[in-house]
Formats: structure tokens, C-alpha cells, sequence
């Protein structure tokens, strides 16, 4: 497979999850605002652009809701906001268009071109919903068309490190808002977790597990554990291990922070839990930083001296 395709396809991943969970995050955070009059408004949305690595203006501007969206919502030109994200996602789609399915090109195609009617409804909690859906679909058809062979596992491979960066980032705003952030049970409803939480735990329900639920389930896909798992076996699957003394550089950071997360007692984790969760981030980062050096060289600058090329 060329370099090239394969980045689009890693990307395609990474930006549609980007998007589904970035929608979650914010669905989450302005319902608490809406329905919290006491809630500080200004250092609330100025820890949520913390999260999310987004500059925050000046301190003596006051931040909204308002400005929050237009940054991590609406903003077609930041590939860290939602509609920036889907743009990209769809960019990147046409130039894999050779080997993604029909049906996958369309999906992002439909997607890019309703996006324009979707933002900026009088609700924003619409828009949220338009775009999970959205990223349903999309993860539906990329299960249902396509071969399990290497252009599955570049884009699940993305899918799968982004899905672990952006859980670490919902827990990291709970963990840094304290009693005035979004509770367990919300975190769980926000990654669709509730339901499969309750089953699992048979109605038992606790902070402690909520956490757990979220940082270690080795089932529940949102996990971050199991999109850690995800992540090795799709590196696995892509190159799989032919020196037994060595292994290549993202699954040894990806490797390293899951199982830190996986065999150490939970209350530790939970003790210190932002600088955790940025482990996590920086693991991923590390790890993607990896895959690109691996997999997608930049292409040599070409210079001419004299004669010679």
C-alpha cells in the first residue's frame, strides 16, 4: 500500500472519532452549564480549552459557551474542532478513494455536504446528535465493507488512539472540575457506557467503578484500556513481531501506559488522576508521532546541483 493512502486512511479514522467525541464532550459540559446556575462560566470553559489544547484569550475576556462552540464546534478550518475534523475526515477520503468503499466515500461525502445546514442550530445539543449519528454510520460501514487486511487496520489503528486520547481528555475534565464538573453516571451516558455499566456491575454503582469502568473494562470499546488493545493488535496486525528481543516504537508507548493503567490498583490511578490521564495523551501522541515516522515518511525534498540530481 502506498505511504500516502495509508496516511489518509489512518487519518480518516482518527478524524472521525475526533469529531464523535469531541460532541460528546461538549454535549456534556454545556448541559452542566445550562442547567448549573451557580456554575463559573468563564473558568469552566477556559479548562475545557485547556483540555482540548485550545489557547484561551486573554484574561480579561470574558469566555462563553458562545465562543467555546464557535472553537471546538463550528470552526471549518481547525481540524481540532467538530466540523473542522469532518472536513478533514472527508478530505482525506478522496484521496484514499481507490481503495475505500463506495459506500464510505458517500457516507463522509453526505456528511460534508449537510454539514453547513447542521451547525449553528437554535439547540446545539442537535448538532451533537447529528454528528454521533453520523460517526455511527461512518464506523457501521467501515465494519460492514471493509477487508480486514491492511486498510482496516490503518483506520482502525486511528480510530483506536484517537478513541484512548479523547477518553483520557472527558476524564481529565472531570478530575480537574471537581464536585462542579459533570458526575460518573454523566461521563458514562456521554460514551454510551451507562447501560453496559449497570450490566455489568448489576446495578452495584459506585464512583470507584464508574472510573474503573471507563479506565480499565477490557469489553466496553470506549474504554481506554480496550482501545489501547485495540491499537496493539492493529499494530500487530500491520507489521507482527518477527525479532523476539525488540518491538517497534508505538506499541512499546502504547504498551507501556496500558498496562500501566491495566495492573495497578485503581485507587492509585484514581488518587493522581490528571497527571494519568495525560500520560495517556502523551502516550498517544508518541505513538501516532511513531506511526507516521514508520509508515509515512515525508517524502526527500528533491534539489538540483549542477548536473547532478
Amino acid at each position: 500500500m502506498l505511504s500516502r493512502i495509508a496516511e489518509s486512511l489512518f487519518w480518516i479514522g482518527r478524524y472521525v472519532e475526533r469529531a464523535d467525541d469531541t460532541a460528546r464532550l461538549l454535549d456534556v459540559h454545556l448541559q452542566i452549564l445550562l442547567e448549573d446556575p451557580w456554575a463559573e462560566e468563564d473558568s469552566a470553559c477556559r479548562s475545557l480549552l485547556s483540555v482540548m489544547d485550545r489557547p484561551a484569550p486573554a484574561p480579561q475576556v470574558q469566555v462563553g459557551r458562545v465562543a467555546v462552540l464557535d472553537m471546538l464546534a463550528y470552526d471549518r478550518m481547525a481540524q481540532s474542532s467538530i466540523a473542522g475534523a469532518l472536513v478533514a475526515a472527508r478530505e482525506n477520503a478522496r484521496r484514499a478513494r481507490e481503495i475505500i468503499s463506495t459506500e464510505l466515500w458517500e457516507c463522509l461525502n453526505t456528511t460534508w455536504n449537510q454539514l453547513p445546514s447542521h451547525m449553528r442550530p437554535a439547540r446545539p445539543h442537535d448538532y451533537f446528535t447529528w454528528v454521533r449519528e453520523r460517526a455511527a454510520v461512518v464506523a457501521g460501514i467501515t465494519d460492514a465493507t471493509m477487508s480486514r487486511d491492511d486498510t482496516w487496520a490503518f483506520l482502525v489503528l486511528g480510530r483506536s488512539i484517537e478513541r484512548a486520547d479523547m477518553t483520557a481528555r472527558l476524564i481529565t475534565t472531570r478530575a480537574l472540575a471537581g464536585s462542579a464538573g459533570p458526575g460518573w453516571t454523566t461521563l458514562l451516558r456521554s460514551c454510551g457506557a451507562h447501560e453496559a455499566f449497570l450490566r455489568t456491575y448489576r446495578g452495584m454503582a459506585s464512583d470507584e467503578r464508574a472510573a474503573g469502568f471507563l479506565l480499565t473494562d477490557r469489553l466496553f470499546p470506549r474504554s481506554i484500556v480496550a482501545a489501547l488493545n485495540q491499537a496493539e493488535a492493529s499494530l500487530a496486525a500491520l507489521e507482527p513481531v518477527a525479532d523476539r528481543a525488540t518491538v517497534d516504537d508505538a506499541r512499546r508507548h502504547i504498551g507501556l501506559v496500558r498496562t500501566n493503567l491495566e495492573y495497578r490498583p485503581l485507587a492509585d490511578i484514581l488518587d493522581a488522576l490528571p497527571q494519568e490521564m495525560e500520560q495517556v495523551q502523551r502516550a498517544c501522541s508518541a505513538a501516532s508521532d511513531a506511526v507516521r515516522g514508520r509508515y509515512f515518511p515525508s517524502a526527500a525534498t528533491t534539489t538540483w546541483t549542477g548536473e547532478n540530481l
